[in-house]
């Protein structure tokens, strides 16, 4: 048997991963999505997948189990060949290591950025009973009346949750958690008064915004949201310097795909969501449209785990 010399042997691999690099993709992508079908991560898949089906053939699989962490953790562990994504969000991307004390990946350790997607932020939303036109007004009351109101969530580690709790924090007030599983029962909570506060998306709120049951005094995120201008940040709205709580998402491979397919596929991806189709879909739904280079979303990665950290520890919320 020929013995090939070792740096004969990495030549050789590195001229097939760079071939396989240049002729990516020969077959569908895989593109499993860490949520529900029909929600906030879902409809970008789909209309992204549909705008380059003449250039890349994504696959859209949903797998919403576990708060998103097994299709990220499914991900992490797939061939690094670029036939496999997984489009995740906050919540398995930066809350999960410090939710879960055996979480079978680390986001920053076994998974590549590719791009940044999108985001929605949170708004938060009133009971109009409590009488309230501003968060520096919620505040106020928070502080006069500690436990006696409630705040309805869309689930415990959620990005509704610790939003709260970022703002408990800041202003050093107390207000009990009632998680839901999922936006609507939690904005029905608020609405009926079982909860006299909330930060959820401002889409499911509207209906009781409308029959005059809810109100909604400010957007989670620093700056106010371009959909809905309208609305004043809690920065804004409540003094509260620096308060800034985003729900973005993006498209993740595996450590070890090789860089020319991480790149192709952020490139592919970022003409789609410069599109007129699919920015028109993304703004019906009132997500916006991010983007960007794959170094951009892996800061993004690392800054929001830093942050959020120490607010979890803070709030003791477990998942496991």
């Amino acid at each position: 048997m020929k013995i090939i010399p070792l740096t004969a042997a990495i030549a050789i691999a590195v001229v097939a991963s760079t071939a396989s690099a240049q002729s990516y993709p020969v077959k569908p992508v895989r593109l499993i999505v860490s949520a529900a079908a029909g929600g906030s991560l879902d409809i970008p898949a789909r209309a992204v997948a549909e705008r380059l089906r003449d250039r890349l053939t994504l696959v859209v699989e949903n797998q919403p189990a576990a708060g998103g962490t097994i299709a990220v953790g499914n991900v992490a562990k797939a061939a690094p060949d670029g036939y496999t994504l997984v489009y995740g969000f906050n919540g398995p991307l930066a809350y999960a290591p410090f939710l879960f004390s055996n979480l079978s990946y680390d986001p920053l350790k076994d998974l590549t950025p590719v791009i940044l997607m999108g985001g929605q932020p949170f708004a938060l939303g009133v009971n109009t009973s409590l009488g309230v036109n501003s968060v520096k007004d919620l505040v106020e009351l928070m502080r006069k009346n500690p436990g006696k109101y409630n705040y309805s969530s869309l689930g415990n580690g959620s990005a509704s949750h610790l939003s709260m709790e970022l703002l408990k924090n800041m202003t050093k007030t107390f207000m009990v958690h009632i998680p839901y599983n999922g936006a609507p029962p939690a904005a029905a909570a608020l609405a009926t008064g079982d909860a006299q506060a909330s930060f959820l998306p401002a889409v499911v709120m509207q209906p009781f915004v409308q029959s005059g049951r809810i109100k909604i005094l400010a957007v989670s995120t620093k700056e106010r949201f371009p959909l809905t201008p309208e609305i004043p940040t809690v920065e804004e709205s409540g003094g509260l310097k620096g308060f800034d709580s985003d729900g973005w998402n993006g498209i993740l491979a595996p450590t070890g795909t090789p860089r020319e397919v991480v790149l192709r596929v952020n490139r592919d991806i970022n003409d789609a969501l410069a599109s007129p189709e699919v920015r028109a879909v993304l703004t019906k739904a009132q997500i916006r449209p991010r983007g960007g280079s794959p170094e951009q979303f892996g800061e993004l990665m690392r800054s929001e785990s830093q942050k959020w950290g120490p607010v979890i520890r803070y709030t003791g919320a477990r998942l496991d």
